[in-house]
């Protein structure tokens, strides 16, 4: 039976204009702006967020508890559906094992219906690529077991290849150190990033320059995309549309790719990953 409902959690960066009228439950994650709390992807303008960003102001985000996935969870197991629950990679928030818990707890709960967690280990449209594509298996007729399994046994062919323009977002959240951010911002220096087999957002390389930057992103995907003219691409950024079209045409033209999606780069990741992030998502042969 197809009877079951797919979750995620904002951080995929999914919208309605990418996903269409498919089902699909997300919760909300919070986000902190000086001192006034929001709902991610709900009742953020996200203009104004990367305004608020560049005119300096800060932006943290908080865990998410049991109980806000409980409630998620059990009216859909009460009344006799099984949830699919796809989270935001374990490597870079404890949202995941919050998530796991609640299924676990409601799996005792409820002894006939399933309840399933997958750490997608994937962050912001990486992350809603693989929800992308499960919920078009699901709407395929493909049942909750063939779901979880694709979705288990192909994340770590979901690439994330990410840049940014402000090495001080970075620096905030630990990524690099203020002498890196210091020198690099003086020289021009924009790194090259990726989400790895554990989840975590790592430092690969650097460029000299953002078009460098950009043009290393499309470098990567034709070293390592599967059938690229056959996949459904990927692209989000920090308030910069400029530069995701830019990429997008290239992707389109040198690589015969038809079909790219453009989103932003949510509120939840762009806290930490700050204005001008620009981030390529696709499946490869390997992270």
């Amino acid at each position: 039976m197809n009877n079951y409902v797919i979750i995620t959690d904002s951080s995929a960066d999914l919208t309605q204009s990418i996903t269409g009228d498919t089902e699909l439950i997300t919760l909300q994650l919070d986000v902190l702006m000086e001192g006034e709390e929001s709902r991610a992807n709900c009742d953020v303008d996200i203009k104004d967020f990367y305004a608020k960003l560049r005119g300096k102001k800060n932006a943290t985000t908080s865990a998410v508890n049991i109980d806000a996935f409980t409630s998620i969870f059990e009216p859909y197991l009460a009344e006799g559906r099984d949830v699919l629950y796809l989270g935001f990679s374990s490597g870079l928030s404890g949202t995941y094992n919050a998530g796991l818990v609640a299924a676990k707890e409601l799996s005792e709960k409820y002894p006939d219906r399933k309840v399933y967690a997958v750490d997608t280990l994937a962050a912001s449209l990486g992350q809603g690529l693989l929800v992308y594509k499960a919920l078009k298996m699901k709407e395929d007729g493909a049942d909750i077991d063939t779901v979880r399994d694709f979705v288990e046994e192909n994340k770590l062919n979901m690439c994330h290849w990410f840049t940014v323009d402000d090495l001080f977002f970075l620096k905030r959240g630990g990524r690099v150190s203020a002498a890196t951010a210091i020198v690099g911002s003086m020289l021009g220096i924009k790194p090259v990033l990726h989400v790895d087999n554990k989840g975590r957002l790592i430092n690969v390389s650097k460029a000299r320059g953002r078009k460098a930057s950009i043009d290393a992103l499309l470098e990567k995907m034709k070293q390592t995309a599967i059938e690229p003219e056959n996949q459904v691409v990927f692209i989000s950024h920090g308030d910069v549309i400029d530069d995701a079209e830019y990429l997008a045409n290239r992707i389109k033209s040198e690589l015969g790719v038809k079909d790219v999606r453009i989103g932003y780069v949510g509120p939840v990741i762009g806290a930490h990953s700050g204005p001008g992030t620009l981030a390529l998502f696709y499946f490869g042969t390997e992270r």
